[in-house]
């Protein structure tokens, strides 16, 4: 079930707000200019499906996105617990970092944590399957995937090179909740 847990960025252990409400999570995260939204994710994907089947099985949805805000290019992302390389990807999303675009993401599958730092705020938003998330250009977030990753994810961006990180070098990632 998705969530969202608010923090304040100077106390770790104790929320000031969560809920597991759509609508609520919606309305919090939309008065940040953080777009979220509850999709289908209907598709039959298959048991570890190729990023071709993703695309062509989203297709209607990446276009919907495209003719909206005239989005580039997209992949997908999609991590197993047997991945090889998923404590070197892990430490990599959970350094907070920034992007020059924003950060779009639509989970067809499993979940993923993202964090984001605002306004003396940590919004902790638990995306699963169904959710759409576009993070605003600019804004501190890092990315937990858990220590036994499960998910599949459509990214969507406004360049060509895809996704481009600006680390902050903060280490406010470290004192905060993360996926088991």
């Amino acid at each position: 079930m998705s969530a969202l847990t608010i923090f304040t960025d100077s106390e770790a252990t104790t929320p000031v707000w969560h809920s597991t409400d759509a609508e609520e999570i919606r309305q919090r995260l939309n008065a940040k200019d953080v777009r979220f939204e509850r999709w289908e994710a209907d598709r039959d994907l298959g048991e570890n499906p190729a990023a071709e089947t993703v695309i062509n099985a989203y297709q209607h949805a990446i276009d919907k996105l495209v003719a909206e805000k005239g989005y580039q290019s997209w992949d997908v992302i999609s991590m197993r617990a047997d991945n090889p390389q998923k404590e070197v990807l892990r430490g990599k999303f959970l350094s907070e970092h920034t992007h020059g675009e924003d950060e779009v993401r639509f989970f067809v599958e499993g979940a993923g944590l993202f964090c984001l730092h605002l306004d003396g705020h940590i919004y902790q938003i638990l995306c699963e399957k169904n959710d759409l998330i576009s993070v605003p250009a600019g804004t501190p977030h890092w990315f937990d995937m858990g220590s036994s990753p499960h998910f599949t994810a459509i990214r969507i961006f406004d360049n060509q090179e895809g996704w481009i990180a600006n680390f902050t070098g903060d280490t406010i990632a470290d004192a905060y909740p993360r996926l088991p």
